[in-house]
């Protein structure tokens, strides 16, 4: 499986994010990718005054990338959006996977949120606006078991043990994930995310400033079972893209065997 990581840099210009997101998805198919990841909150990010009006799963967001994957005969992860909530003050921070034919195959609701409070650096309450997901999933994604999950997840790796015992061989990561923590945690907890559960992760970020006062870390990359860095994105918009050997994974697993020796 080839598969393309999509970073780019959302703003408050809703139409314009879209439109470069689908060129990106355009790159990824010439470039022969079987699955193109895009990042979180691809389409917005900027002041909450300007966000859009948050969508079911069946609306225009779902209709864009829904026809993107059809036209260009593609997976398509479409990073995050919006998605209207259980009550009128709070979304949920949802994925949607599509597949080749343009069909919606699966979602998942992000369930860890994040509530930080760092003196003089960050203060973000993702809760006061967005409301949990309660499920976890493993899309069929071309025939390979994909564990979802979203930026803030990454830090939680009960959460990917239990897609990689429930069947998971890739995992996938889309993330608006901050300057501040990128630099220091991003690739260590991916890395550690792939060794401990011998999985492929893809993960694609959002790279650069961000209204109000938010700068994303991008440097999304493609990682392989053994942990090693297979290829990453430089700090630019643009695509990586690198191909998953789902034997050698295998293999790993034979030789190495610690999912199957665990205890706990």
């Amino acid at each position: 499986m080839r598969v393309a990581v999509c970073q780019l840099n959302a703003r408050e210009d809703r139409t314009h994010n879209l439109a470069v997101a689908r060129d990106l998805l355009d790159r990824a198919a010439t470039a022969g990718a079987t699955l193109a990841v895009l990042p979180e909150y691809v389409d917005y990010l900027g002041p909450g005054a300007g966000m859009p009006e948050p969508e079911p799963v069946d609306g225009e967001f779902a209709t864009f990338f829904a026809s993107a994957a059809r036209d260009l005969g593609m997976w398509v992860h479409a990073g995050s959006f919006h998605e209207a909530g259980p009550d009128a003050d709070h979304t949920f921070n949802t994925s949607l996977i599509f597949n080749p034919a343009g069909e919606l195959v699966e979602i998942y609701r992000k369930i860890h949120l994040y509530d930080v409070e760092i003196p003089g650096r960050v203060s973000y309450q993702e809760s006061r606006s967005v409301a949990p997901g309660d499920r976890t999933v493993i899309a069929d994604i071309d025939g390979v078991p994909t564990g979802l999950s979203i930026c803030y997840d990454l830090r939680f790796p009960e959460l990917y043990r239990r897609l990689a015992i429930d069947g998971a061989k890739v995992l996938v990561v889309p993330a608006a994930f901050m300057m501040h923590t990128g630099r220091d945690h991003w690739e260590v907890l991916l890395r550690a995310r792939a060794i401990e559960n011998q999985c492929y992760v893809v993960a694609a970020g959002q790279i650069g400033d961000h209204d109000p006062h938010r700068t994303c870390y991008g440097r999304s990359m493609i990682i392989d079972p053994w942990g090693t860095v297979l290829a990453q994105a430089p700090d630019t918009v643009g695509i990586t893209v690198a191909d998953l050997d789902l034997a050698r994974l295998d293999q790993l697993r034979t030789d190495l065997p610690s999912l199957a020796n665990r205890r706990l």
